[in-house]
């Protein structure tokens, strides 16, 4: 069994027999299953399953796999996509000045814990450059004193870069919606709360107002709807009356960095199914 595998990702209606028509298309093809998960939507009826096979147990590619596939996704009414792990994805890493998030990414990215590719860092603060080309990094200011240039110098740089997938690293600007739309599904932010509480600006203080025993952060898809896009994924810590605000902060920085973290590489790894505005984890 090689390391290259093809991932097959489907969302349908509901009907008997998906799972064996998949199963035995494969089988006829050659194909190894190495990993099945599957996940039918009791309200919606729609069902999801993400297949990984091994690449090299197929006498043939990824595109002559899409070709042959194409016949039974239609029968289903499939939506369906095959990534090939062998193609890096492309990540640019947004940041403003706060470098906890963006630090541990490429910590991550240059231990080779997460797989993929950066081709820049784009920040609206000169204040992580030195940081960012110790990693031989490009790194883009881009000013948002002016938030029209701003943004259509980002969207100009986005098109040019034409990344997979824009992660949030604690970049404080919320994106036009032109932007949202462009890039649906894949824009990842990180949250500094548990969503949907405490959304918008300043959370850790307005959770020290209401006196909250738990915070956490969220990592979620962006829409053009602030902080209310399919969540990824979620976790907390638990404080007291003798925490801070800064004693907030600092506790649930160790939270972003790690649900951020954990969110990406289910992006990455193609585990993340969104229906409607929720989404199916498979771990």
């Amino acid at each position: 069994m090689s390391s290259h595998s093809y991932r097959l990702i489907i969302s349908c209606p509901d009907k008997v027999g998906i799972v064996a028509a998949v199963s035995s298309f494969l089988a006829e093809q050659g194909g190894l299953i190495t990993e099945a998960n599957h996940y039918l939507d009791p309200d919606s009826r729609w069902f999801f399953t993400r297949q990984v096979i091994d690449a090299g147990s197929l006498p043939y590619d990824v595109d002559e796999l899409r070709t042959r596939f194409a016949p039974l996704a239609e029968s289903f009414a499939m939506q369906w996509q095959i990534r090939d792990t062998s193609t890096p994805t492309r990540v640019v890493l947004l940041a403003s000045k706060q470098a906890h998030c963006l630090s541990d990414l490429l910590y991550r990215w240059r231990s080779g814990e997460l797989d993929y590719d950066i081709p820049a860092v784009i920040s609206n603060h000169d204040a992580l450059r030195s940081y960012v080309e110790w990693h031989k990094l490009p790194y883009y200011h881009l000013p948002a004193d002016q938030k029209d240039a701003h943004f259509s110098a980002l969207g100009e740089l986005l098109e040019e870069i034409a990344p997979d997938v824009i992660v949030l690293a604690r970049y404080m600007q919320i994106l036009p919606p032109d932007i949202c739309t462009r890039y649906a599904g894949r824009i990842i932010n990180i949250h500094h709360s548990f969503l949907p509480a405490f959304a918008g600006a300043k959370p850790y203080h307005q959770a020290a107002e209401r006196g909250v025993k738990l915070i956490g952060a969220t990592c979620h898809y962006v829409t053009d709807e602030l902080d209310a896009g399919p969540i990824i994924d979620q976790d907390v810590a638990r404080i007291n009356h003798h925490d801070s605000v800064e004693d907030m902060v600092r506790i649930g920085k160790d939270v972003e960095k790690l649900v951020l973290a954990r969110g990406l590489r289910y992006h990455l790894e193609d585990r993340v199914l969104i229906h409607g505005n929720k989404t199916i984890v498979f771990e």
